[in-house]
């Protein structure tokens, strides 16, 4: 990966591109340069089956004439004047929208702090390979694994140039590194599979791929010959924190504005009300330092600040871009994002914060229960909050993890399970979602 982040070149071809908009009748503008470089090794049963390596500058340019506004992309190369002016004949003859506009002069960032998300490491496929064959070998050295399903190592840059008609230019790049396996445990149809990875911004900080492997070995090996357990009413049910993640996304996805006002959330009419336990608090973060989703700017050029999305149990604030912010009568909050043409909002680095107690003294405080270490399937209503998901994992017996449990399902109503929810205090913020041990009581589980 090339420590070259320089994007002054880029910056100046977005400007280039809001000056021939802006002479070709566009009243505003901004174009959008997205950086990507990566690099990747695969490999299974010590042979490496792929290597793949990619490098992208995708531009592209938003103009608005009055409410009405038009998108084009293209690749580096391009006629700059030709696809300005493609730009402003597709706004002439688009519908207008009431909402889609530049963020507010007045929101925009004027200065931004060096979040340190750029590690310019350079790593070698060599060094890649030799990580994956590390991770593989460590896991297929436990006992009881008997076979790979693969494992990969990855380094990557990517970022964002933006420049607008009302003033805006900026950049910033960041990093990313990772190591996985996935192995298999157990014959025939008695097989199970699990897997490990690490992720980091910075590539010393990743775990040792030896570790990877062996805690994917050791978490497979406790998977065989699982049994059913019998169904059950009122079933408190323990989410591992890679399993609490996803529910956290839930939760996030129900805050979203875009989901608001499509009336596509369950929490649409919930702002000002209490939707977790009194105690519980959601927070998001863009500038956290080496944060994992942190950004300096969002995808509109406005700086976003730390907020307490849930407080208390009590919703304070949707996730906002400037034109669903309009939509629901609000200015933005700094959390737009560049989706190809379109800006949607979306959260940045999200915690559901961690509690008092221990994993182990949740464990222990639950007697009897469901420790959930897998969900399958995607059986989540966002419109009513209806949940039913396949699951895997752990019988609780006594206060302690006992049998391996599959082919099961668990089901509630998210409104009841994010006002029936106590997190352990293991969170673990090197993800954008962090969440920590949760448990969920009063859940319905089909078995037997």
């Amino acid at each position: 990966m090339s420590s070259e982040i320089d994007s002054s070149t880029l910056l100046s071809r977005a400007s280039q591109l809001i000056d021939l908009a802006r002479k070709a009748g566009a009243d505003a503008a901004d174009a959008v340069v997205v950086r990507s470089r990566s690099q990747s090794v695969s490999v299974r049963l010590g042979k490496v089956e792929g290597t793949e390596s990619s490098e992208s500058d995708d531009f592209s340019l938003r103009v608005f004439i009055g409410k009405r506004v038009a998108s084009v992309s293209a690749n580096p190369g391009f006629d700059l004047q030709a696809l300005a002016e493609r730009a402003v004949a597709m706004a002439r003859v688009s519908p207008e929208d009431p909402f889609a506009c530049l963020a507010d002069e007045a929101s925009l960032a004027k200065s931004y702090p060096d979040l340190q998300l750029f590690d310019a490491t350079e790593v070698s496929s060599e060094m890649l390979r030799e990580a994956a064959l590390a991770a593989e070998a460590a896991a297929l050295a436990v006992k009881g694994v008997t076979n790979s399903s693969g494992a990969g190592a990855s380094a990557g840059m990517g970022g964002l140039v933006l420049a607008t008609s009302h003033g805006f230019a900026g950049s910033y790049m960041g990093s990313r590194f990772g190591h996985s396996v996935s192995v298999i445990a157990g014959e025939g149809t008695g097989m199970e599979r699990d897997y490990d990875f690490d992720s980091r911004l910075y590539y010393a900080e990743l775990d040792d791929p030896a570790d990877i492997g062996r805690r994917a070995g050791e978490r497979v090996v406790k998977r065989i010959n699982p049994r059913q357990v019998p169904t059950g009413k009122n079933v408190t049910v323990i989410f591992d924190p890679r399993v609490a993640r996803g529910f956290v996304g839930h939760i996030a996805g129900a805050i979203n504005g875009a989901a608001v006002a499509r009336k596509t959330s369950f929490l649409r009419d919930r702002m000002g009300q209490q939707v977790l336990k009194s105690g519980l608090s959601i927070t998001d973060d863009p500038l956290i330092v080496r944060g994992p989703a942190s950004r300096p700017f969002d995808g509109e050029g406005v700086s976003g600040e730390r907020l307490a999305m849930i407080e208390d149990g009590v919703l304070k604030h949707w996730f906002l871009s400037t034109s669903t912010g309009r939509e629901l009568g609000l200015p933005t909050n700094g959390r737009g994002v560049r989706g190809g043409t379109a800006v949607s909002p979306s959260s940045t680095n999200l915690a559901l914060e961690p509690g008092d107690i221990s994993p182990e003294e949740l464990i222990r405080s639950v007697g009897n229960g469901f420790y959930v270490t897998e969900l399958i399937g995607h059986g989540v209503n966002m419109i009513t909050g209806e949940y039913s998901r396949g699951a895997t994992g752990f019988w609780i017996e006594n206060g302690e993890l006992t049998f391996p449990v599959s082919e099961v399902t668990i089901a509630s109503n998210l409104k009841d399970m994010f006002m029936r929810l106590t997190p352990a205090n293991d969170v673990d913020r090197k993800f954008g979602v962090a969440a920590p041990t949760l448990a969920i009581e009063g859940m319905t589980l089909a078995g037997q």
